[in-house]
C-alpha cells in the first residue's frame, strides 16, 4: 500500500472511531545512535505531550511513545508526516 493510500485509510478510520479533540498515542522506533529520539521529541514541543522512551536490550534502537491531545484526524496525520522526516524512524 502506498503511503498516501495508508493515510487516507487512517483518516477515515480515525474519523469513524474517534471524537476529536482526543488524546492520541503515537509509537515510533528509531536508531539510538544519533539525534533520532531527540528529533522526534522536538516535533511535539509545545503540545503538552507525555513522551516516554525505552532503549532496546542491545541498545541499538529506542522506542518513543507520545501521548498528546490532537485536534483532528488531519492533525494526527500531519504529525505522522512531520515525524517521517526523522532519519531511520519507523512509525507503528
Amino acid at each position: 500500500m502506498k503511503k498516501e493510500e495508508f493515510y487516507i485509510k487512517l483518516k477515515k478510520t480515525l474519523d469513524d472511531t474517534t471524537k476529536f479533540p482526543a488524546k492520541y498515542l503515537y509509537k515510533f522506533i528509531v536508531p539510538s545512535i544519533g539525534s533520532g529520539p531527540d528529533d522526534i521529541k522536538s516535533k511535539f514541543n509545545g503540545l503538552g505531550a507525555v513522551i516516554e522512551t525505552k532503549v532496546s536490550s542491545k541498545g541499538k534502537y529506542t522506542a518513543v511513545s507520545v501521548l498528546v491531545k490532537m485536534k483532528s484526524s488531519t492533525a494526527v496525520i500531519a504529525k505522522y508526516k512531520e515525524v517521517a522526516t526523522v532519519k531511520g524512524v519507523i512509525s507503528l
